[in-house]
């Protein structure tokens, strides 16, 4: 996880930089796109071929939430898949996004 972390963090600089190359942006299936970064709460991400999924990422906000019963105050993000019907079926795009969910609400599971 630190190695792709620290990756992403290079090649998210060398972008903004504009110094990425293209061999090291292209043939990729899956793309994230987050506006959450810039306040923005949800969107609709459009797939770019030759992607074939697209997720969109929305910031994290405050809203209230029922926990034991009870309400009170938690944290909510909105995250939507976009998916190239030709390439992904929508059940497989729907399998995807509840597994990268089910990774959110649980990051331990990310070193299992």
């Amino acid at each position: 996880m630190l190695q792709i972390s620290q990756q992403v963090k290079d090649f998210a600089a060398r972008a903004r930089d504009k110094k990425l190359l293209p061999n090291e942006f292209d043939g990729g299936t899956i793309t994230v796109s987050n506006l959450g970064a810039w306040g923005i709460d949800s969107f609709d991400a459009i797939v770019n071929p030759p992607q074939a999924v697209i997720l969109s990422v929305g910031t994290i906000v405050q809203k209230p939430v029922v926990k034991d019963g009870e309400i009170v105050v938690g944290q909510r993000m909105n995250i939507g898949v976009s998916c190239d019907h030709r390439v992904v079926d929508g059940a497989v795009g729907a399998e995807f996004i509840t597994e990268v969910k089910k990774l959110i609400e649980n990051p331990a599971l990310m070193l299992v």
